[in-house]
């Protein structure tokens, strides 16, 4: 199936999501904050990268960036995850570039829905 990079700083949603992923047949690479996931995804090429908004050292929205910069990824789609659903905090992560936003809490089952409608649409896996 796919290659995703997650980046979550906390360290039982990072489990429990490669948990989910790992079990709908993914590859998955875990990064604990945005800067590791900057550093990583050139390195390792995901087919999707998750990204939490609030996280330390790089927000969400400034990896989202930084990967958006990066000419040998910038094409691949970057999702967030985060529990602020405001509308102001969904239009930052677009405005990052951002493809998709899904907010947390979520079931394992809406999270691989998700991950595969993306994924669908992007012609991957």
């Amino acid at each position: 199936m796919a290659k995703i990079l997650i980046a979550e700083d906390e360290r039982d949603i990072r489990d429990l999501i490669e948990f989910t992923l790992k079990y709908a047949g993914h590859e998955v690479i875990k990064a604990s904050n945005g800067a590791e996931a900057v550093e990583m995804a050139p390195q390792v090429k995901p087919d999707l990268i998750l990204l939490d908004v609030r996280m330390p050292r790089m927000t969400g929205y400034e990896a989202c960036r930084a990967i958006k910069a990066i000419e040998e990824v910038k094409n691949i789609p970057i999702v967030f995850l985060s529990a602020k659903g405001q509308p102001s905090e969904m239009d930052s992560g677009m405005d990052a570039g951002a493809y998709d936003y899904i907010l947390k809490p979520f079931a394992p089952d809406q999270l691989t829905k998700r991950v595969s409608e993306i994924l669908t649409k992007f012609g991957i896996g």
